[in-house]
C-alpha cells in the first residue's frame, strides 16, 4: 500500500475553536449522509481541473468523491488528530498529497482549484482566509465554497462546532469582494435542510448524530430536495454555495469563463 506524502505547510496551533468531541461526533454523523455528500460534491466537479486542493478535509469523505476525477489531489487539515486519520484514510491513493494547514497563511501554490466545505465560518479573519485560499490557486482558477446559511439559525451546536458566523448571499459576496475575488455564482442549497436544522438544534436543542433520523432524512428527503432544486433555485437554504474566480496576475491573461454555466 502506498504511503501518502504529508507535510507541514504552516504552523498549526492546538487552540482550535470549539469542542473537539462535538466536532468529531458531528463529522461522523454527517459522513453517513451519502446522498447529501454526493449531491454537494457535484457542485465542485466542473471546476476541479487536474490538481485541486481541499481546505479542511476532516474525515476525508468529500475528498474521496473528487479524487477519482483528477490527476492529483491535495488534502489539508488543521486539527492534528483529524490530520493523522486523514493520512491513514488517503494511504490507498498514490495521487494524493496531505498537508497540515491553518488559515490565514502565507503559503503559495498553483493549484487548479480550491474546494472548502464548511470551513470559512470557523475563521475570525475570513477575508484573510479567502486571500490565503486565492494564493493557493493559479490565476483564472476557481474557489468552491460551502458555508452554513442565515444567522438566525446559529445554535448551541454551531458554537460547539466552532462557528463564528453563518452567511447570507449578500455577506458571502461582500467577503469575496473584500478578498479581491470575482464571484461567479452565489446561491442557497438544501432549503428543507435549513428548516429541519433550525427545528432540531434551536427549537429541540439537539445535536446531529448517527441514527434513524439522519438516515431517514438522507435516504428519503434529500433525493426529493435535490430533484426540486435542480429545477428551481430556492430563496433560502441550509448552505450558501459560492463559486469564485481568482483574478489572473496580469490583464493580458485570457479570461476563463464559467465552465458550469452557474
Amino acid at each position: 500500500m502506498e504511503t501518502v506524502r504529508a507535510e507541514l505547510m504552516s504552523p498549526v496551533v492546538d487552540e482550535l475553536r470549539g469542542d473537539r468531541q462535538v466536532q468529531h461526533d458531528v463529522l461522523v454523523a454527517l459522513a453517513e449522509c451519502r446522498n447529501h455528500r454526493r449531491w454537494f460534491a457535484k457542485f465542485a466537479r466542473p471546476f476541479l481541473g487536474e490538481h485541486p486542493i481541499e481546505i479542511g478535509s476532516g474525515l476525508g469523505d468529500y475528498s474521496l468523491e473528487w479524487i477519482p476525477h483528477v490527476e492529483r489531489f491535495t488534502v489539508t487539515e488543521a486539527d492534528p488528530v483529524l490530520f493523522a486519520g486523514l493520512i491513514e484514510q488517503m494511504a490507498a491513493w498514490p495521487n494524493v498529497e496531505a498537508a497540515q494547514l491553518l488559515l490565514p497563511s502565507t503559503e503559495r501554490a498553483q493549484h487548479s482549484c480550491l474546494v472548502s466545505y464548511n470551513v470559512l465560518e470557523h475563521i475570525d479573519d475570513h477575508v484573510g482566509a479567502l486571500q490565503s485560499m486565492a494564493r493557493l490557486v493559479r490565476g483564472g482558477g476557481y474557489l468552491v465554497l460551502v458555508c452554513p446559511a442565515f444567522p438566525f439559525a446559529m445554535s448551541a451546536v454551531d458554537v460547539a462546532t466552532g462557528h463564528v458566523r453563518r452567511y447570507t448571499k449578500r455577506t458571502m459576496r461582500k467577503a469575496l469582494a473584500d478578498a479581491g475575488l470575482d464571484a461567479v455564482s452565489v446561491r442557497y442549497a438544501n432549503s428543507l435542510g435549513l428548516i429541519c436544522y433550525y427545528a432540531f438544534t434551536s427549537l429541540l436543542g439537539k445535536q446531529p448524530s448517527t441514527g434513524l433520523t439522519m438516515k431517514f432524512y438522507d435516504r428519503l428527503v434529500v433525493p426529493v430536495i435535490r430533484a426540486v432544486e435542480s429545477v428551481i433555485r430556492p430563496p433560502f437554504g441550509q448552505s450558501v454555495v459560492a463559486i469564485a474566480r481568482v483574478r489572473p496576475a496580469t490583464e493580458d491573461v485570457e479570461s476563463g469563463g464559467d465552465p458550469a454555466g452557474a
